[in-house]
């Protein structure tokens, strides 16, 4: 018996290493060219003495408003991507709680001329004003990676990849603006899209733009369009409110209307002062009221009611690849390549998922 036993261990044995050599025949050891995939897995020789030549790589990201908590994952996705790689990542950008495009040029001008920095990251939020620093690191040899904002006229911009949403996906809150005005049953009024376009972030104007294409096709289709009044200013970019007191700014509009079901605000300046007009008015609950980013203040509108909705760009993406397509150009050569970041839905009944692993 212990005889039969130790063969038919033996067999198994056998069998299984027959198994593993056949699952594994599939493997491939070296490339068609004949180098060696772990060796060429290495970074580069040079890639930590690239450009500041001290022996490691420091990027700096820099961006428009860093005192609202919006840019929070960003940084945090930078931070992880640089350690990643083990690279600085020098965490930058305006102070403000709302866009402040000049003081984050004025940290750009004095950032390029640091001559430990490799690399640079920016968002432009403001078209056209970021030429003379593309040129001034270009003349050092400092490659540029923008977010989040995007400046389809900045220099050279088929050399620089762009991370950011494209503004097309607050289609997405058009269309559920629509939905929940047919859940709540409402079949006429006022949608209006307040907005700024003094800001000069024309992203945000095309968010707008895009949010209201959607509202009106969807209430088209429904066959609703002509029951519903759906403003968003002359050239449809928003109603123009002053971004220094949005939120009394939206109350007045709210007051005038008289009959505002829905509303669709495009950034951080305006959605959270949307949420905050909704609840002065009374509104909480009856009306349809969507912005964009989920800071913590939408956060705290989402629970509240006082939003229905509100979308995020998954930030810590706008952090992370800048800093590894950066790192990718200097040690691979690769070409600059551009992530769309999408768009991502947020209502009271998924807000809890929101900001686990420091993402918002």
């Amino acid at each position: 018996m212990r005889r039969i036993m130790l063969l038919a261990a033996s067999t198994a044995a056998v069998s299984l290493a027959v198994s593993f050599a056949f699952a594994q025949s599939g493997s491939v050891e070296k490339a068609v060219g004949g180098y060696n995939f772990d060796e060429a897995a290495k970074e580069a020789a040079g890639t930590k003495d690239f450009h500041s030549a001290d022996g490691h790589l420091t990027f700096a990201i820099v961006t428009h408003t860093a005192g609202n908590g919006f840019f929070d994952p960003v940084y945090v996705g930078a931070t992880v991507a640089g350690n990643l790689i083990g690279a600085k990542v020098l965490l930058l950008g305006s102070e403000s709680p709302t866009d402040d495009p000049a003081r984050e040029i004025e940290i750009l001008n004095q950032i390029v001329q640091d001559p430990t920095i490799d690399g640079l990251i920016m968002t432009t939020p403001q078209a056209g004003a970021y030429n003379d620093i593309v040129k001034a690191a270009e003349a050092k040899g400092i490659p540029i990676a923008t977010t989040n904002s995007f400046d389809g006229t900045i220099l050279n911009r088929s050399k620089i990849s762009h991370t950011g949403q494209d503004a097309s996906a607050a289609a997405i809150a058009g269309e559920a603006l629509v939905k929940c005005l047919a859940d709540k049953g409402i079949d006429k009024g006022s949608i209006v899209l307040p907005s700024s376009t003094a800001m000069g972030n024309i992203e945000v104007n095309n968010r707008v733009t895009s949010a209201f294409n959607a509202i009106v096709k969807g209430l088209k289709d429904a066959g609703k369009l002509e029951n519903f009044k759906v403003d968003a200013g002359p050239e449809n970019t928003g109603i123009d409110t002053n971004p220094n007191d949005p939120v009394n700014g939206i109350v007045t509009l709210f007051e005038s209307r008289g009959d505002v079901v829905g509303a669709f605000a495009g950034n951080n300046v305006f959605t959270p002062a949307l949420a905050k007009a909704v609840a002065q008015t009374g509104m909480t609950g009856k009306i349809c009221a969507y912005g964009f980013d989920l800071g913590p203040a939408q956060q705290d509108a989402l629970n509240s009611g006082d939003l229905t909705g509100a979308l995020g760009q998954q930030p810590f993406l706008q952090g992370f690849w800048p800093v590894m397509q950066l790192y990718l150009q200097i040690d691979r050569g690769i070409a600059a390549a551009n992530l769309d970041t999408r768009a991502q839905l947020v209502t009271k009944d998924t807000v809890g998922n929101v900001g686990k692993r420091f993402e918002n």
